[in-house]
């Protein structure tokens, strides 16, 4: 459908780019227009900047778009194009080859994709990790130990470098030296939040990507949040939902995920935490519920992962755990549990007790929260 460059040791021009610039510029435009307008009229993308305005109109263009091409943002496309001749920064249009193929195949993908990073990632084997942006002390646990668990599967692990749930996600996999993207809803000269600033550096460092559809200097809008989300669930094959309250970011995501035709996991929790409903609510849907790595990896056995290596893995960790006093960690509720209602439960002293849960807390059976002890249960 479209011309592209097959040479493989060849990127794009610096024309080709800047045509897929000004693509990406129109209003209210997109690929399926773009496809028609190609397939229609029998013409190759760079014979749309050889028609005058009179042309485009036949093409299919409208005249607010017909204009825009005549007459492009010239700065921004300057600035975009310098931005993409620095180290580690593609522009990855819909002809490339390292252009997400699961996310053409969705019904809104961006026309043009900044990458900065590996982005021979972007075609590889993701699963999306989203939640809650104030997660509790079990929801943070479980953001690592899925997205680790995940990661030594063999799996990209892909999520919006949010705080919470999506930030645990991405420390987790750079813990367990795995892969991952940080989907953005801004530029990626403006990463957001700035408190993830270095966790973006680190992400490049590990040789995964940061990823977005807007220009580089775009700030942090509420508008576009929404949009970076249909990007991690659209690049990825599941989403796994981790602690969300019913209206949240992470139910959008959830929900772009089943227009996509994409696996939807959740995570259950307590009845009475309101983090839980937002899970609870998908899994009524029909998500699958998920309480463990196998839960998800048995969805996708006809894939070429690792997934017998995590399979030996949870089960020497099981066994390690086993070892454990079984009469302690049964007096630990997994909601937070009083140290006093602990010693009581087990009838221990109170120093055998506090002992125990630090050797408990430094094997992760355990953490110490605000009022007590929260049981992390046998991942």
């Amino acid at each position: 459908m479209y011309q592209q460059n097959t040479a493989k040791h060849l990127g794009p021009s610096e024309e080709e780019n800047r045509q897929w610039l000004v693509l990406a510029q129109l209003p209210r435009f997109s690929v399926a227009k773009l496809r028609v307008i190609v397939q229609k009229n029998d013409i190759q993308i760079a014979d749309i900047f050889d028609a005058d305005s009179k042309q485009l109109t036949a093409y299919g263009f409208s005249d607010t778009q017909a204009q825009k091409l005549l007459h492009p943002n010239e700065r921004q496309l300057d600035k975009c194009i310098l931005w993409s001749e620095q180290n580690h920064h593609s522009l990855i249009s819909i002809t490339s080859t390292h252009y997400p193929k699961v996310l053409l195949q969705t019904a809104r993908p961006p026309i043009l994709l900044y990458c900065s990073g590996n982005k021979e990632l972007l075609s590889t084997h993701q699963i999306a990790i989203v939640g809650s942006r104030n997660p509790s002390a079990a929801g943070k646990q479980n953001a690592k130990y899925f997205a680790q668990s995940l990661s030594t599967s063999g799996w990209t692990i892909t999520s919006g470098l949010a705080l919470g749930i999506d930030g645990l996600a991405h420390e987790g996999v750079l813990q367990a030296l795995g892969k991952t993207i940080a989907v953005l809803g801004t530029g990626l000269n403006n990463i957001y939040p700035k408190r993830h600033v270095s966790m973006a550096s680190r992400v490049i460092e590990q040789d995964g990507a940061l990823v977005s559809e807007f220009v580089p200097d775009t700030p942090a809008k509420p508008e576009n949040f929404p949009r970076r989300n249909r990007i991690i669930s659209g690049m990825s094959l599941g989403t796994l939902v981790i602690e969300a309250a019913l209206k949240s970011g992470s139910l959008i995501t959830a929900r772009y995920a089943l227009e996509q035709n994409r696996d939807v996991f959740a995570v259950p929790g307590n009845i009475h935490n309101v983090l839980s409903k937002g899970c609870h609510y998908l899994i009524k849907q029909g998500a699958k519920l998920v309480e463990c790595v196998s839960d998800i990896n048995d969805e996708y056995q006809h894939l070429a992962l690792n997934f017998l290596n995590t399979q030996q893995n949870e089960l020497q960790k099981s066994e390690r755990q086993s070892l454990a006093s079984d009469k302690l960690l049964d007096s630990v509720d997994f909601e937070t549990t009083p140290l006093d209602i602990v010693v009581e439960r087990c009838g221990m002293p109170v120093a055998e007790v506090m002992s125990q849960l630090l050797e408990y807390e430094l094997r992760g059976l355990v953490t110490a929260v605000p009022g007590g002890y929260l049981k992390l249960g046998e991942k």
